[in-house]
């Protein structure tokens, strides 16, 4: 029987590139080192292999190559760990895809306005990538997105070369996972999703996860692994709405929603706990579901469930302001309008600095367009950066927290509980506390001035 010569050139790239690996010879390309960029860098040159980190941002770049951190909770000393491997390099040359064997798109993947997917960084990156396509070349997407993008948008723009995937190139989506100041969870030890079309192609893709993450779980194809990461999120983002629509009911009936859920998860089957809060944030779950609103159109679909679940969580800024100024009238009978608030927390979760989608931007903006003299206290997040859907907020600053100045204030509200805050301090001076995230459950003493929203 005569060999397939096809098969037989796939085989051999499939060996050279197993070969790589075996022998740490295999070169990972990272575009877009970010959140998730930076910390998937940093597991393959730990695991020896030597990475390059691309990024368009020049001050990224800068930062890297003289050490520095830029996100929070990676110290300047793991990059400067990370430069004396000699493992790792960083540039703004994207023409530097041709060096390497495996380019792994760690891009943004945000929301127009009009909340439809915004593919551009994505379709950017993989054209630098074509223009430097060579055989032989891994090309795996990680960022969020809809089903059919790996397979639909990727491909088409890489295929434009006249290299075939699956024959010239190995092309798979692996979604990540990364949640921003978790201690618990890390890259190599949270499992990692694989999805390709082509059987090769998987079969390479795996080999090369396995040597950063202790459990790989390979998929069918791009579209199911891409469905996951949806899933997962979607998940979240419907279980959210959920407890804080139970939130607004219960605080209605006077139940505490937050001793209701401590209660409840001590069931140890069929429950599980989620938590209230003054909205959603981060990159992930404002997002993430509405890939799959707006692919379903295309099936001629609703996904109700995912659009009542935003409307739910978009709404509770509104409903947290207004439990402010009940609160307000309640105490001083006065509204909004020159109240001294003190905004706590202003990134979207405790201990880190992500204020990307945060709800406590939304809320700052409220109240200050509400006449509020408002100011801000957030032990990670020194100055608002520039934001262009909160360009009023540019440059504001947090404060410091001191006795006298607390005792300025009108109300405080708690928008993040972010662990390095004093709350009996906010218990001891502040007049009104509204609490969305049960940050003063421990505080006893004065539990006549803590609103919970």
């Amino acid at each position: 029987m005569q060999s397939n010569p096809k098969n037989d050139s796939v085989q051999n790239v499939k060996n050279e590139i197993l070969n790589k690996i075996k022998s740490k010879q295999l070169k990972i390309g990272v575009a877009g080192m970010g959140y998730v960029g930076l910390p998937l860098t940093m597991a393959f040159v730990q695991a020896g292999l030597p990475v390059c980190g691309f990024d368009n941002d020049a001050i990224k770049v800068k930062m890297l190559n003289e050490s520095k951190s830029y996100i929070d909770y990676i110290p300047d000393q793991a990059i400067a760990n990370l430069n004396e491997t000699k493992l790792f390099s960083s540039t703004g040359d994207f023409s530097g895809f041709k060096d390497v064997d495996v380019i792994l798109m760690c891009v943004p993947t945000p929301l127009t306005k009009n909340r439809e997917p915004d593919m551009s960084y994505v379709v950017k990156t993989a054209e630098e990538i074509s223009k430097q396509l060579r055989p032989g070349h891994v090309i795996v997407l990680e960022s969020t997105t809809y089903p059919g993008t790996t397979a639909g948008l990727i491909k088409d723009i890489l295929e434009t070369t006249g290299y075939v995937e699956g024959r010239d190139f190995f092309l798979g989506y692996s979604p990540e996972r990364e949640d921003p100041g978790n201690a618990h969870f890390k890259v190599t030890s949270t499992p990692k999703i694989v999805g390709a079309d082509d059987p090769i192609g998987l079969e390479i893709i795996v080999a090369i996860y396995e040597q950063i993450v202790e459990k790989v779980v390979p998929v069918s194809s791009c579209a199911t692994a891409e469905a996951t990461k949806l899933t997962e999120n979607i998940f979240r983002c419907v279980n959210i709405a959920l407890i804080n629509e139970l939130k607004t009911i219960y605080d209605r009936m006077n139940i505490d929603i937050w001793e209701v859920v401590e209660a409840a998860k001590t069931k140890p089957f069929g429950y599980m706990p989620f938590y209230p809060g003054p909205g959603i944030g981060g990159h992930c779950i404002p997002i993430d579901p509405f890939y799959l609103t707006w692919k379903a159109r295309e099936f001629g679909l609703s996904t109700r469930f995912i659009e009542l679940a935003g409307e739910i969580n978009h709404h509770m800024p509104v409903y947290v302001i207004q439990k402010l100024a009940e609160a307000l009238d309640q105490k001083f009978s006065k509204g909004l309008r020159g109240s001294k608030i003190l905004l706590s927390g202003l990134a979207y979760k405790k201990n880190v600095d992500d204020v990307r989608e945060s709800p406590s931007l939304e809320i700052l903006e409220i109240l200050k367009t509400r006449g509020a003299d408002v100011s801000f206290h957030d032990p990670f997040v020194p100055v608002i950066p520039k934001l262009h859907e909160f360009p009023t907020l540019d440059g504001m600053k947090s404060v410091d927290i001191t006795p006298e100045r607390l005792k300025t204030f009108d109300a405080i509200l708690i928008c993040t509980d972010h662990d390095q805050v004093d709350y009996s301090a906010y218990a001891k001076y502040a007049p009104i506390i509204v609490d969305t995230r049960n940050a003063m459950k421990a505080i006893t003493a004065h539990e006549a001035k803590i609103v919970k929203a």
